[in-house]
C-alpha cells in the first residue's frame, strides 16, 4: 500500500537575541494514507461483461468505447483528487510546522522569560540571606566579645573575693579586746556577700550569653545552607537560560517533565526563606537586647563594687585613726603612769626615811621610861614629866603606825599602777598589732583592687 510521504521540516529559523530554550519537538503525527488511484489498463482485472453487437454470440475481454472514455475520465477525476488531497496536505503540513515552530519558539521564549523572573527572585533572597548572614556574624562576634568581658569580669570578682576573705582572716589575727566585729569587718561581710551575689548573677548571664551565641550560630547555620541551596539553583537555573537550539550540550530526557513528590511551591519556597530570616531577625534583636543588659549588668556592678570598696576603705581609715588615737592616748597615760610610778616609789623611800627616822626617838622615850622605873620608893612618881614621856611614846607610836599604813598603801598604789603600766604596755602593743593588721596588710592588700575598667570587663 502506498503512503504519502511528508515532506522534512524547516531548519529552525535564527534566534533573537538572548538565549532562547527549544522545547522538545512533538511526536510526529500519523499521515492518513492518500486514496489509491485505480489500477491502470495493464493492471489485471476482472472481465468485464460486455454489451453490444460485438459481443453478440461469444466471449471477448475488450472494452467498449464508452466504457474506455468512463474509464479514462474516472482516472483523470481519481488523479485531480489524489493531486488535490497532496496539495491540501502539503499545505497543512507547512501550516503545521509552522504553528509548532511559532508554538516551541513562543513556549521557548516564555520559558526563558519565566527562568530570568526566576533567577530575579533567586538573586533577591539571596541577597536577602547573605546580608542577614552578615549581619547576624557581625552581631555574635560583638556577642563574643561581651562573653569575653564577662569572663574577665568573673576573674576580676574572684579577685575581689580573694581580697575580701583574706583581710577577714588576717583580721582574725588581732589579739585581745581589739576583736571585735567592728564596721570595718561588716562592710567586709557586706562585700564578700555582695561579690558572691555578683558572681552569681555574672555566671547566669555567662550562661545565657553562651545559648544565645548557640542560637545565633544555629540560625546563621540556616541561613547559610539556605543561601547555599540558592546559590547552586541560581547557577543551575542560569546554566538553563543560556540553553538554546543550537547548544551541544542538549539531549532528551524522557522523565524529566513529570514534578517530583518532594518538590516545593512557588509560595512555600519563599515563605521558607522568610521564616529563615524572621528567625535570624529574632535571634540578632534577642542578641543585641542581650549585649545591651550584659553592659548594664557590668557598668552597675562594678559601681557597686567600687562603692562597697569605698566604703570598706573609709570604715578602714576610720578604724586606724580610732586605734591610732586610742594608741597615743594609751602612750600619754603610760608616760603619765610611769612618772607617777617615778614619784610613788620616790614617797615609799621618804616613808621608808620617816619610820625609821621615828624610831631614835622613840628608843630615847622609852630607854626614858625605862630607865625611870628604876626610881627608889617614893621617887617612883607620877609626875609630870612621866606623863610627858607616856604621851611622847603614844605619839611617836601612832606616829609611825600612821607611816606605816600610809606605806603599805603607797606600796599597793605602786603596784596598781606597775598593773596598769604592764597593762598599758600590752594594749599599745596590741593597737600596735591591730594597726599593723590593718594599715600594713589589709589595705596595702586592697591597693591591688580591680580597677573600674577592669571590672567592666575592658582590661
Amino acid at each position: 500500500m502506498a503512503v504519502c510521504c511528508v515532506p522534512p521540516l524547516k531548519p529552525a529559523v535564527s534566534a533573537p537575541a538572548g538565549p532562547v530554550l527549544i522545547p522538545r519537538p512533538p511526536a510526529p503525527q500519523t499521515i492518513p494514507p492518500c486514496s489509491l488511484p485505480a489500477p491502470g489498463p495493464c493492471e489485471p482485472s476482472l472481465p468485464l461483461a460486455s454489451s453490444g453487437l460485438a459481443t453478440a454470440g461469444f466471449r471477448t475481454a475488450k472494452y467498449l468505447l464508452d466504457e474506455w472514455k468512463i474509464r479514462c475520465q474516472a482516472g483523470f477525476a481519481q488523479a485531480f483528487a489524489d493531486r488535490d488531497s497532496s496539495e491540501r496536505g502539503r499545505y497543512e503540513s507547512k501550516r503545521l510546522a509552522a504553528e509548532t515552530e511559532a508554538s516551541s519558539q513562543r513556549s521557548q521564549a516564555g520559558a526563558t522569560r519565566a527562568l530570568g523572573e526566576r533567577l530575579q527572585d533567586l538573586h533577591f533572597w539571596r541577597s536577602e540571606l547573605c546580608r542577614e548572614i552578615g549581619d547576624l556574624t557581625s552581631e555574635t562576634d560583638l556577642l563574643v566579645q561581651q562573653k569575653r568581658r564577662l569572663e574577665r569580669a568573673m576573674d576580676a570578682s574572684e579577685v575581689l573575693a580573694t581580697i575580701a576573705s583574706d583581710n577577714l582572716q588576717c583580721r582574725e589575727r588581732r589579739l585581745g579586746p581589739d576583736l571585735v566585729r567592728d564596721q570595718v569587718e561588716e562592710e567586709l561581710l557586706r562585700e564578700l556577700e555582695l561579690v558572691r551575689n555578683v558572681q552569681e548573677l555574672l555566671k547566669r548571664t555567662l550562661e545565657q550569653t553562651v545559648m544565645q551565641i548557640r542560637l545565633n550560630r544555629d540560625a546563621k547555620q540556616t541561613l547559610e545552607m539556605d543561601w547555599s541551596d540558592k546559590v547552586e539553583a541560581y547557577d543551575i537555573d542560569d546554566k538553563c537560560g543560556r540553553y538554546n537550539n543550537q547548544s551541544t550540550e542538549i539531549q532528551f530526557h524522557l522523565n524529566s517533565s513529570k514534578f517530583e513528590d518532594n518538590a516545593s511551591t512557588p509560595e512555600s519556597w519563599a515563605q521558607f526563606s522568610h521564616d529563615n530570616i524572621c528567625k535570624a531577625e529574632h535571634e540578632r534583636m534577642a542578641s543585641i537586647n542581650l549585649r545591651t543588659l550584659i553592659d548594664n549588668i557590668l557598668q552597675d556592678t562594678a559601681e557597686d563594687l567600687r562603692m562597697q570598696a569605698a566604703a570598706v576603705d573609709k570604715a578602714f581609715a576610720k578604724r586606724c585613726e580610732e586605734v591610732e588615737d586610742a594608741k597615743r592616748k594609751l602612750e600619754n597615760q603610760l608616760s603619765k603612769t610611769l612618772e607617777e610610778i617615778a614619784k610613788q616609789e620616790m614617797n615609799i623611800a621618804s616613808l621608808k626615811q620617816a619610820i625609821k627616822d621615828k624610831q631614835a626617838p622613840l628608843k630615847v622615850a622609852q630607854t626614858r621610861l625605862y630607865q625611870r622605873t628604876h626610881r627608889p620608893n617614893v621617887e617612883l612618881c607620877k609626875d609630870a614629866v612621866q606623863f610627858r614621856l607616856v604621851n611622847e611614846v603614844a605619839e611617836l607610836t601612832e606616829s609611825i603606825c600612821c607611816l606605816q599604813q600610809q606605806l603599805e598603801e603607797s606600796e599597793q598604789a605602786l603596784i596598781n599602777m606597775e598593773d596598769t603600766r604592764l597593762s598599758f604596755v600590752k594594749e599599745i602593743a596590741i593597737k600596735a598589732n591591730s594597726l599593723f593588721i590593718d594599715r600594713e596588710k589589709c589595705m596595702a592588700h586592697r591597693t591591688r583592687y580591680p580597677t573600674l575598667l577592669r571590672l567592666t570587663g575592658y582590661q
